[in-house]
C-alpha cells in the first residue's frame, strides 16, 4: 500500500485518466448486458424435478408453452365466429417465427378443447411454444406478441416466457427510476454532510463510475454463464451505495489529514494508507461474504453473488484509484463551493461533540444499554419463528401489469391450467416398465390426498409418463404434501419413480437452499473471523463482530416476516402476504452480514488505531466513536436512500429487498454500531484486545496492520 500511495500522489493525472477511461469504455460495452439477461435459473439442476424436466423434454419435447394467448369474443359473437381469423393469425405466426407447437381451442382435440375455453364461454386460448433454437432473446421477445393479435378481438398474453420478459422490463425501468431518484437526493445529503459541493460530488462521481464498471463485469460473465436480470439491480444498488460510502470515508479522512496540518501530497498518502487500507479490507470482507452465494446450485443465486461481488470490487478499486488521485489534484479545493468558509469544520466539530456525548452516556451505563438493546432486537426477531420459504410468482408483478392480468384471467376463469405433477416411471435394470406397471402407479397417484386425477400420458422405450392433476382449490402446502405423497408411492420391482412439475421444482429448490445455507454461513463467518483477526490481532473482536451481525440479521428477518408473510402493513406497501422468497432471503442474508461487518471495520479500525497509540479502552472507544459516528450514520443514511428507491418498484420482491435493506441499515448503523458495540467494548475492557501468544506472533508476521 505504501508504494501504491506514492504512485497515486506522483502520477495522479495518469491514475485518474486511465481509471476513468477504462471504466467508461468497458461500461459502454457493458450496457449490452441487458440483451443477454436470463429470467430463469431458479431450478436446482441436480434435483429430481429437474431430472424429470430433462427426461420429458428429451422424450416428449417442450411441454410448457412460452405464450398463452387469450382471445375474447366481441359482445354478441360466439367463439366459433372468430375462429377463422384467430387460426389465420396463428398460421401466419408459425410461418414467420420458428415454433415447436401451436395449439388452439379451435384446433385442439375434444379433451384438450374443454381446457382451452373459459367457464363462461366468452374466452378461448391458444398455446404457442417457440422453437428452443429460434434465437429469440428477452430483447426481441416483445416483438412476437403483436403478431398474435387479431383486429377487433381483445387479446391478452400469459405464459412463462411472457411473465419472465415482463419481469425483465420492470427491472430495467426500476433501475432507471431508482437511480434518477437516488442520485439527486444523495448529492443534496452529501452537500449537507460535507458542507460543500465539491466534496459531495466526489462520492457521487465514483458511484456512477462503479455502476458502469459493474455492468462491464456482468457482460463479461454472460460469456461464460447465465446472468439473472435481478443481478443488474443488485449490482447497481450495491455499486452505487458502496462507492458513495467508501468515497465518504476516504474524503472525510483526507479532510481530517489536511486539518491536522499535512500538505496535500502527505494528506493523500496518509489517506490511502489508513482509510484506503480500511476500504480495501472492507471490500475483501464483502467479497468473501458474497462468495458464499456461489455454493448454491441455482444459477440465479450464483449470478446475484457475481453481481454483488462485481459491485464491491468496482467500488473498492475505484475508491483506491480514482478517488485518491482526484483528491491529490483537488487538494484544499475539496472544501470549495461551500455556503461558508468553515462549514466543514463546524459540521465535524458538532458531530464529534454529539457522538462524544452519546458514547460517554453509553459507557456510564453499559450493562443497561447492552441488555436493553439485545432484548429489543430479540423482540424484533421473534416473528422469524413463523417464517417459511416461498417462490417468485407472477403475483410479484404490479396488479396493472398486462402479464399479471392475463395470468389472473387464465387461473380464475378457465376450468384448469393442468397444474399438477409429472411422474416418470423408468426401469433400473435395463428392462422397460410394462403398461400394467404404469397403470398401477397412475392408480396409486390418484389416491394421494390433493390429487384429483392421474393418467398415463406416454409410454415407450424404458419410460412411462404419468400426469397427476391437483384437486381444485388445493393450497400450496397441500400441493407440497401431495408431492411428498407421490414420491412415497411403492413402485414395481426393477423400476424407480421420479416426480417433477411446478410445485416439486419449487420444493426442491427451497430444499437445496436450506441444505446449502449452513455452508454459505460457514464461509461468511469463517472468512470474517480470519480477516478480522488479521486486521485487529484480537480473537474477541472478530467473535463480537459476527455476533453483532447475527443480531442485526435476526431483527431484520423478524421485521420482514412480520410485514411480508404475516401481513402487518403489507397493504401499505401494496404487496400480498406470502412466504419469504428464498432467493432474496439468501441475498439479504449476504448483504446485511457483509454491511454489518463492514461498518464494524470502520468503527473498530479507529478504536484499534487509538489503542495501539497508547489509549485506554475507554479512551479508544470514545475516539473511535467520535471519529466514525458521523461517517457510519451518514453512510447508512445514504445507502437507505439508494436502496429505499427500490421500494417504489412495481415488483414486490424488489420492495422486499428495499425494505429489508432499510431495516437492516437503520438497526445496524445506529442502534447496534453506535450504542451496543461501545457498551460491549467498555464492558469487556482489556479482554477486547486479547489473543493467545502464538496468534499474536502470527499476526505480527502476516497481519494487515493499520
Amino acid at each position: 500500500m505504501t508504494r501504491w500511495a506514492s504512485t497515486v500522489v506522483s502520477r495522479k493525472w495518469w491514475v485518474l485518466t486511465l481509471a476513468v477511461l477504462a471504466v467508461l469504455v468497458s461500461g459502454v460495452w457493458g450496457t449490452g448486458v441487458f440483451a443477454k439477461l436470463s429470467s430463469g435459473g431458479f431450478i436446482d439442476p441436480g434435483s429430481e424435478s429437474a431430472e424429470v424436466a430433462r427426461i420429458v423434454e428429451d422424450n416428449l419435447g417442450p411441454q410448457t408453452p412460452d405464450i398463452i394467448a387469450i382471445y375474447t369474443a366481441p359482445d354478441g359473437k360466439p367463439l366459433d365466429d372468430i375462429g377463422p381469423e384467430v387460426t389465420a393469425s396463428l398460421d401466419r405466426f408459425a410461418a414467420e417465427v420458428p415454433t415447436y407447437s401451436v395449439t388452439s381451442y379451435w384446433t385442439a382435440d375434444a379433451t384438450r378443447k374443454q381446457l382451452m375455453v373459459s367457464e363462461d364461454g366468452t374466452k378461448a386460448s391458444a398455446a404457442i411454444t417457440v422453437d428452443p433454437d429460434a434465437g429469440i432473446t428477452a430483447a426481441t421477445f416483445n416483438d412476437l406478441l403483436p403478431k398474435l393479435e387479431v383486429e377487433g378481438v381483445d387479446t391478452e398474453f400469459a405464459g412463462n416466457s411472457v411473465v419472465g420478459v415482463a419481469f425483465n422490463n420492470r427491472l430495467q425501468q426500476d433501475l432507471v427510476r431508482a437511480e434518477a431518484i437516488a442520485l439527486p437526493i444523495t448529492l443534496v445529503l452529501l452537500v449537507f454532510i460535507f458542507g460543500g459541493l465539491v466534496a459531495a460530488a466526489v462520492p457521487v462521481f465514483v458511484g456512477l463510475l462503479s455502476i458502469f464498471s459493474a455492468l462491464a463485469t456482468l457482460r463479461l460473465l454472460t460469456l461464460f454463464t447465465d446472468v439473472s436480470s435481478f443481478a443488474i439491480n443488485v449490482a447497481s444498488l450495491l455499486g452505487l451505495g458502496l462507492a458513495i460510502d467508501y468515497g465518504l470515508f476516504i474524503v472525510g479522512r483526507f479532510r481530517e489529514e489536511l486539518e491536522s496540518g499535512a500538505d496535500v501530497a502527505e494528506a493523500t498518502r496518509r489517506t490511502v494508507l489508513t482509510a484506503g487500507r480500511t476500504v480495501l479490507f472492507s471490500g475483501l470482507l464483502l467479497v468473501c461474504a458474497f462468495s458464499g452465494m456461489l455454493v448454491f446450485p441455482q444459477d440465479v443465486i450464483k449470478s446475484l453473488g457475481f453481481g454483488a461481488m462485481a459491485a464491491v470490487a468496482s467500488a473498492a478499486l475505484l475508491s483506491l484509484t480514482a478517488v485518491p488521485a482526484l483528491l491529490a489534484i483537488l487538494g484544499h479545493r475539496i472544501n470549495a463551493l461551500s455556503w461558508r468558509k468553515d462549514a466543514a469544520q463546524r459540521g465535524e466539530v458538532r458531530a464529534r461533540k454529539f457522538w462524544g456525548s452519546v458514547v460517554t452516556a453509553v459507557m456510564r451505563r453499559p450493562v443497561a444499554i447492552a441488555v436493553g438493546i439485545v432484548a429489543g432486537l430479540m423482540v424484533l426477531a421473534a416473528p422469524l419463528l413463523s417464517a417459511s420459504l416461498g417462490e417468485v410468482t407472477y403475483t410479484a408483478l404490479p396488479e396493472n401489469d398486462p402479464a399479471r392480468i392475463a395470468t389472473d384471467t387464465l387461473t380464475t376463469e378457465f376450468p384448469t391450467t393442468g397444474n399438477g405433477a409429472t411422474l416418470i416411471l423408468r426401469g433400473t435394470d435395463g428392462t422397460a416398465p410394462t403398461a400394467a406397471d404404469g397403470a398401477a402407479v397412475a392408480q396409486a397417484a390418484g389416491q394421494v390426498p390433493g390429487i384429483g386425477a392421474a393418467t398415463v400420458v406416454a409410454a415407450g422405450g424404458e419410460l412411462v409418463a404419468v400426469q397427476a392433476v391437483y384437486s381444485e382449490g388445493v393450497t400450496t402446502d397441500d400441493q407440497s404434501a401431495a408431492v411428498e405423497g407421490l414420491r412415497a408411492i411403492s413402485t414395481p420391482e426393477g423400476t424407480e419413480l421420479l416426480v417433477g412439475g411446478g410445485q416439486a421444482t419449487v420444493d426442491d429448490g427451497n430444499t437445496a437452499i436450506v441444505h446449502w445455507m449452513p455452508v454459505m454461513i460457514a464461509i461468511m463467518v469463517g472468512s470474517t473471523l480470519v480477516l478480522l483477526f488479521l486486521a485487529f490481532g484480537s480473537v474477541v473482536l472478530p467473535i463480537k463482530a459476527v455476533a453483532m451481525a447475527g443480531l442485526s440479521l435476526a431483527a431484520t428477518f423478524g421485521v420482514l416476516t412480520w410485514i411480508f408473510e404475516l401481513g402487518h402493513g403489507a397493504g401499505l406497501l401494496g404487496v400480498s402476504p406470502a412466504p419469504l422468497e428464498a432467493t432474496f432471503v439468501v441475498l439479504i442474508l449476504a448483504v446485511v452480514f457483509g454491511l454489518s461487518t463492514d461498518y464494524e471495520v470502520f468503527l473498530m479500525s479507529r478504536m484499534v488505531e487509538a489503542h495501539e497509540a497508547g489509549a485506554t479502552t475507554e479512551e479508544a472507544v470514545r475516539f473511535g466513536t467520535e471519529r466514525t459516528g458521523r461517517i457510519v450514520t451518514a453512510a447508512a443514511l445514504l445507502l437507505v436512500v439508494v436502496t429505499g428507491a427500490f421500494t417504489i418498484s412495481g415488483l414486490s420482491i424488489m420492495r422486499f429487498l428495499g425494505v429489508g435493506m432499510i431495516v437492516a441499515l437503520l438497526v445496524d448503523a445506529t442502534v447496534v454500531r453506535m450504542l451496543l458495540v461501545p457498551s460491549l467494548v467498555k464492558l469487556m475492557g482489556e479482554a477486547n484486545w486479547w489473543a493467545p501468544a502464538w496468534m499474536k506472533k502470527v499476526h505480527a508476521k502476516v497481519g494487515l496492520g493499520h
